[in-house]
């Protein structure tokens, strides 16, 4: 297991390249199942949940190889199996998302209940809800869904009771088997959603709508493999804003889509920082000191849950007191003791966190206990004075390709070292 160690209290300066996106990456691998393929995606990040995505992929029949860094071709026209083991599921929660397009090619699902996660539940109910809609049983066994559609599946409509990424997705693929038309109703309208739409109707599907709350699905269309470029992710371009801002740094920022996080920007811009965008880039300077602002997290386009702690840990350093309100996931206040540590003054009441802003933070062990808690903390440390151990960041592996390295390469002092 490693840690990442930094030297805080260096300006950085210079120029990143963004990954692709993890979000976007998970429901694109399992469209793959829909056809046969091959399907060739490029721009794809090296992370861990890319690797148990393939590792799925591989136990349900796929071939897939890796011809080049960043290049993954899947072909499914082998698939043998439509049931997703409890070793792989319980490692990544978004391996529900075969759900939907397992039961569109096969008629049927065999996937471990993925359960809670650390940062708050997230039921599945709303994605069995749609397939059932549409014609599906679904029954618990031994911990396992088993989803069936005997007679096949029948277009509908299906209302969301909350916004949900990963159920959007899983309904919207499985309505691709269904006869006639689905409409889905309060649909999530992130750019992860829309990017995979778009994917399905290269592939073949009638598909209108995505981008907004109402999704409408024509079920029943031929599908081919097709080629697709992974977007950048949003989060890890948000992240490095927030790198910049905290430390009063000035950085490019390539190959991102500024359009995708306009709420993020704006918030940052509110706090001092300067910003400036362009096709494909943005370029961050940070402040001398951030300024106290107040943020709720909420779906696309507010301002998204998984910058939250990375915007929590430059309002640690503000000029004032700042209110933030949690408002999708109910534990999502973790990475609070631990920046704590590092010296922040932060009281909780509820879903608000009353951040009251310090002249400085101190370098401390700390513990990730979560992706993006991890990512705070890396920001938090950059500022501390002194030096700052982040334990446990396979967490962050998940989702940050190599963060150690390109913060490196901006003027950072922080490395990579076995946590003994």
């Amino acid at each position: 297991m490693d840690k990442i160690v930094i030297e805080g209290g260096r300006r950085l300066e210079g120029e990143v390249t963004i990954a692709g996106a993890k979000n976007a990456s998970l429901p694109a691998f399992a469209a793959t199942l829909l056809c046969p393929g091959p399907f060739t995606f490029t721009n794809v990040p090296d992370l861990k949940d890319i690797d148990t995505i393939i590792a799925l992929l591989k136990d349900l029949g796929a071939a897939i190889t890796r011809p080049e860094k960043g290049v993954v071709v899947v072909d499914t026209a082998g698939l043998k199996s439509y049931e997703a083991s409890y070793d792989l599921v319980r490692t990544m929660r978004a391996s529900c998302l075969v759900m939907g397009p397992l039961l569109a090619r096969m008629g049927k699902a065999r996937v471990s209940h993925p359960g809670g996660c650390a940062i708050g539940e997230r039921p599945i109910n709303l994605h069995l809800k749609g397939f059932g809609a549409m014609g599906a049983h679904t029954a618990l066994d031994e911990g396992y869904v088993n989803i069936t559609a005997n007679d096949g599946l029948h277009g509908a409509k299906i209302y969301f009771d909350i916004v949900t990424v990963t159920g959007t997705a899983n309904v919207m693929m499985a309505a691709l088997a269904a006869e006639g038309a689905t409409t889905l109703e309060n649909c999530a309208r992130e750019p992860e959603v829309v990017f995979l739409a778009d994917m399905l109707v290269r592939m073949g599907a009638d598909i209108k709508g995505a981008g907004t709350d109402r999704i409408v699905i024509t079920g029943g269309r031929p599908l081919k493999a097709v080629e697709t470029a992974i977007i950048p992710d949003r989060i890890e371009t948000g992240t490095f804003i927030a790198a910049a801002a905290i430390t009063g740094g000035s950085l490019r920022i390539n190959r991102c889509n500024p359009a995708d996080f306009e709420a993020v920007t704006i918030k940052f811009i509110e706090m001092g920082c300067t910003i400036t965008e362009g096709n494909g880039w943005i370029e961050v300077s940070g402040p001398k000191r951030p300024a106290a602002v107040d943020i709720e997290t909420a779906p696309h386009p507010s301002f998204p849950t998984d910058m939250q702690a990375q915007a929590m840990a430059v309002l640690a350093v503000a000029d004032g007191t700042s209110v933030i309100h949690e408002s999708v996931f109910e534990n999502r206040y973790m990475h609070v003791a631990e920046l704590r540590r590092l010296g922040a003054d932060i009281r909780m009441k509820g879903a608000n966190a009353f951040v009251h802003g310090v002249p400085g933070l101190s370098g401390a062990t700390v513990m990730a206990t979560d992706l993006r808690a991890s990512a705070s903390l890396i920001v938090a440390g950059l500022a501390a004075k002194g030096k700052t151990s982040v334990r446990r960041v396979y967490h962050l592996d998940r989702g940050y390709e190599r963060i150690e390295e390109k913060l490196k390469k901006t003027g950072a002092r922080i490395s990579r070292q076995p946590d003994k």
